[in-house]
């Protein structure tokens, strides 16, 4: 147990359990007070999450907290599910999920044990899904929110139940047109069961909302549409309880502008601070390092302390649990962000007229870089993927080179038509995706980019590829703009990733045509990408111990290949493995079995691995394992038949 008086320790995390929070809920304090009081209770649990998980959204979650907890502790009379009558409540952000999850667990809506499994397999995902208690709707691509919630009422109307419908989004989220189209008929319908809260906290991911994509007089457009608007400090609790007690009755769709602080409730962390870089706001994804903990941790508790003395209550009981000790990648890993930065940089010194665009993620594209470089050449564009891509489209009608970036998962689906359009005039661009495959697995499925080959393989003259380690990006890069006939997608792994392989020091790139990594005969297996490719080299040094000489072929072109090189590199095998670091359907392994039907015999065995179902969130590990990805799964997959067992 924690010493409420003493200071936060090394390697320690802390937390209130379960019990404390009942002791306070039924406390007979003014409503208002106690939830603010919870809501910082809320906050300290928080952060163990993501201390704990080693990844989170801190920013966003602190900014919410005050909406959460009033929401759900006084607010609403929440249905025991999404199908039955009872208010109902979701976030379209996604990022405050685990803030969300700590209010839950306050409330005894979710198992308190949970708390130690933020972003574990057999836990939290790191975004909302409906598996979770609590959970009434997936997060995916931002904007969606008001359009679920329309369908939730209507949906209400006909089955003649009754409930209001909340929902939650962000002021970046604003940025994506689906939100501004799902307005008009909301007023259209009558659909007055519905309020949407804006947490206005000023900050996207890169940097200031106004900075990117200003919403100028956002009262003044949301009263257009016809909505009731009303504007409040999100983060004090009264003032939010009295704009939604004025709001209830009016007849319209209702939208409440909730100025917030990102990082409210911890000084150092709120981007109103002065040790706050809100340039790039350090606190919007990923886990405070050990001094940023201790000294959050220590002024959570120490204003926790002071409250409950004030308001003349027993004393508070901190838990106290070691930090499980994570070793950071070795300095070997492969970190392909960093190369292509490089490799973007050289390219833009060659091509004067090479523009990058980016959709709110400049850290994780690695852009700073060009950013700082060639500033009149770089082009924020906001959480609008669609906006971009047709940007995109015009800078190339008009003679210039666009790289367009974002996260796999939302570059080649949200924009899809977009690209398709620009493909349909014959121009050349180049489309960079980020956090491509199943990992990092915390995220989960919202983050997962594991459709992304099977959603632009079919675009007209677009060649896809991946780089298995640092030493191909350059040269990819280098191709897809110097001798590509057309546009190219670059699929781009973002976590560093051990590699136990090096390409070969002949190897040059070919169109269609891979390299050989492990030499074999009988077996022969193809892959892609430094997750799915150290998995199989594993996996094959493994079999090589039994006797068996397994060729792991890296193979970079996702949606081209080689007949006649493809028919000497699977001579002889007995049995082809193809690996998809995705969906089976219209994947790289459907290609090549397409290619395979009129080159080998009938007797040889071709097996397809890749992803059937939706992944998990979880720790890389687990999520590797579970889709049978990792080289465990891989090694009688590969020995099938030719190994005794």
């Amino acid at each position: 147990m924690g010493d409420l008086a003493g200071q936060a320790v090394d390697g320690t995390l802390y937390y209130l359990d379960y019990p404390q929070f009942e002791r306070i809920r039924r406390t007979e304090l003014p409503a208002t007070e106690r939830v603010a009081l919870l809501a910082d209770m809320c906050r300290l649990n928080t952060l163990y999450m993501i201390a704990r998980a080693g990844s989170g959204h801190i920013g966003s979650s602190f900014s919410s907290m005050e909406i959460f907890s009033w929401l759900l502790l006084e607010e609403l009379d929440i249905a025991d599910n999404v199908k039955a009558a009872g208010d109902l409540f979701f976030s379209s952000k996604g990022h405050d999920a685990p803030g969300y999850y700590s209010v839950l667990m306050a409330l005894g809506k979710l198992p308190f044990e949970l708390i130690h499994k933020l972003r574990r397999i057999d836990g939290l995902p790191g975004h909302p899904d409906v598996g979770t208690p609590g959970m009434i709707t997936n997060t995916g691509s931002l904007g969606m929110g008001i359009s679920k919630a329309k369908g939730m009422v209507q949906a209400n109307r006909l089955l003649k139940q009754e409930g209001r419908v909340m929902v939650l989004t962000g002021d970046g989220e604003l940025q994506e047109g689906q939100f501004w189209e799902s307005l008009a008929s909301a007023v259209n319908h009558g659909l007055h069961e519905i309020t949407a809260i804006i947490d206005h906290n000023k900050l996207q991911s890169d940097t200031f909302v106004k900075n990117v994509s200003d919403l100028g007089d956002l009262e003044a457009k949301l009263n257009a549409f016809g909505w009731r608007v009303a504007r409040c400090d999100g983060n004090d609790v009264g003032a939010l309880a009295a704009t939604l007690a004025g709001i209830r009755d009016d007849a319209r769709p209702k939208v409440i502008i909730a100025d917030t602080v990102k990082g409210k409730g911890v000084s150092f962390m709120e981007h109103t601070s002065l040790d706050s870089d809100v340039a790039m706001y350090r606190f919007h994804s990923g886990a405070p390092d050990g001094p940023s903990y201790r000294r959050a941790a220590q002024e959570l508790m120490d204003r926790l302390k002071l409250r409950v003395a004030e308001l003349g209550l027993e004393p508070l009981e901190f838990e106290a649990i070691e930090r499980e000790p994570t070793a950071p990648p070795p300095d070997t890993a492969q970190r392909l962000i960093p190369a292509y930065s490089r490799a973007l940089l050289e390219q833009a010194a060659k091509h004067p007229n090479l523009v990058a665009l980016d959709a709110d993620l400049v850290l994780d594209t690695g852009l700073i870089p060009f950013r700082d470089q060639y500033p009149e050449r770089f082009f924020e564009c906001g959480i609008a993927e669609q906006d971009m891509v047709s940007m995109a489209g015009g800078m190339a009608l008009k003679g210039l080179l666009p790289i367009v970036h974002s996260f796999a998962c939302f570059l080649s689906a949200r924009p899809n038509e977009q690209i398709y359009n620009n493909a349909t005039e014959h121009t050349k661009i180049i489309y960079v995706g980020s956090l491509a495959g199943v990992v990092p697995g915390g995220p989960g499925h919202s983050h997962q980019a594991v459709r992304d080959i099977s959603a632009l393989a079919a675009i007209p003259d677009l060649t896809i590829v991946e780089p298995s380690c640092e030493a191909e990006v350059g040269p990819l890069l280098d191709w897809c703009i110097n001798e590509a006939p057309g546009s190219c997608y670059i699929r781009l792994v973002s976590l560093p990733w051990e590699t136990p392989y090096v390409l070969p020091a002949s190897y040059r790139l070919e169109v269609g045509c891979g390299v050989a990594l492990t030499p074999g005969e009988q077996v022969v297996v193809f892959g892609y990408g430094p997750v799915l490719l150290s998995q199989a080299v594993l996996a094959a040094q493994t079999l090589a111990m039994e006797g068996l000489a397994v060729k792991v072929i890296s193979f970079p072109w996702l949606n081209r290949v080689d007949p006649t090189w493809l028919t000497g590199i699977v001579n002889g095998a007995k049995r082809i493995v193809c690996l998809d670091n995705q969906y089976l359907p219209a994947g790289v392994g459907s290609m090549l079995r397409a290619a395979l039907a009129g080159v080998v015999n009938e007797d040889v065995e071709l097996a397809m691995v890749g992803l059937t179902g939706v992944p998990p969130s979880g720790s890389n590990p687990q999520v590797l394992a579970e889709v049978g990805l990792d080289a465990a799964a891989l090694v009688p997959i590969f020995s099938f038949g030719l190994v005794d067992e």
